[in-house]
């Protein structure tokens, strides 16, 4: 059984001072959404309204409005103007907050399913994951959000995750060994990194460049877009591609906001949901190609990594540790299966 963790005890227990305090300055201030005709979904996103997720929620907004007549609409709150993920995905989860966009990893500690995508080398490529989230494993993964008090709308993408730094290109695991990058606050990454060889960091992302510039750390992981635009080319110019994470990201709602809709008004919020993905993606990609032209034209050093064998084999503890259950080792082995398509 998986020990409980922060999250799942705060929602056994109840909020703290601070949750209690942060859901009042919430409601009051998404409060003022409610008036009018219609019912307003609120929805929170970390990122700014122009990245791919933000705009991917207000097209999903443009496709409620058109499908309910006006009558059914989605305000963004985009910024992080409501908090880190992990307190808007808490007060989703009370029905302080209507919908959420957020990554996996702040999941991972309710739900051991949301931990299968993040396995390290779990897909081939960006198609790979697309297809296995559109398929039944993405539609398992959804369904298990439920009894957590969050329906599963839909995937959005994050980006195939690679490693830069400031010392050398990474061909082999070797190449990390002493080195010390930045990595999310999560179990699964801290595990990945100490098996390949590195000195995992957690830190926030608005902490990085200031890290690399003072040689806190000497690199990080992530895609392209945030490479650019953290302006961590400047500053690391080894970018590695590895691809060694292709993790999506997930679309929320709370389960006491759903229950409150009638079944027209669910099914119209679940399809445009679905419509929205395609929409995302395109950004997304189109995203991705800026970024990755602009840094290859900045002089930045990119090197393909072409034999991962050696990394999937520092890597098997960390499956070994984090999929456990029955029903992660079957999807598990549901995804390698449709990776066959895309190798």
């Amino acid at each position: 059984m998986r020990q409980r963790t922060d999250l799942d005890s705060s929602i056994q227990n109840g909020f703290s001072r601070r949750n209690v305090l942060a859901a009042g300055l919430s409601a009051a201030l998404l409060a003022g959404c409610d008036r009018g005709s219609g019912k307003v979904l609120r929805a929170s996103e970390f990122h700014p309204e122009n990245y791919p997720t933000s705009q991917a929620i207000l097209e999903m907004n443009r496709l409620i409005r058109a499908k309910s007549g006006g009558t059914l609409s989605i305000k963004l709150y985009a910024g992080g103007q409501l908090g880190a993920e992990r307190d808007t995905l808490e007060l989703a989860t009370f029905g302080g907050l209507d919908i959420n966009r957020v990554a996996l990893a702040p999941l991972n500690s309710i739900e051991p399913l949301t931990i299968v995508p993040g396995l390290p080398f779990l897909f081939n490529s960006v198609g790979h994951m697309r297809a296995a989230m559109d398929g039944d494993p993405g539609r398992k993964m959804l369904e298990s959000l439920r009894p957590h008090g969050l329906i599963g709308l839909c995937f959005y993408d994050s980006g195939a995750r690679s490693i830069y730094n400031t010392n050398r290109p990474i061909s082999t695991p070797d190449d990390l060994s002493g080195l010390k990058l930045r990595v999310q606050n999560s179990d699964l990454y801290v595990s990945m990194f100490e098996a390949l060889g590195a000195n995992p960091t957690p830190m926030p992302l608005g902490e990085v460049y200031q890290s690399l510039v003072q040689g806190v750390i000497d690199g990080a992981e992530n895609n392209w877009p945030s490479y650019l635009e953290g302006r961590h080319y400047e500053v690391a110019k080894y970018f590695s591609l590895t691809r060694h994470v292709i993790a999506p990201e997930v679309l929320v709602m709370s389960k006491q906001s759903w229950d409150r809709l009638d079944r027209v008004e669910q099914d119209i919020v679940a399809q445009s949901a679905r419509e929205s993905v395609p929409f995302m993606r395109s950004k997304w990609d189109e995203k991705v190609r800026s970024a990755e032209a602009e840094i290859r034209a900045s002089g930045v050093a990119v090197n393909e990594v072409a034999d991962k064998a050696a990394f999937v084999e520092r890597v098997k503890t960390v499956w070994d540790v984090n999929v456990v259950t029955t029903e992660q080792k079957q999807m598990v082995a549901q995804i390698r299966e449709m990776g066959v398509d895309h190798a």
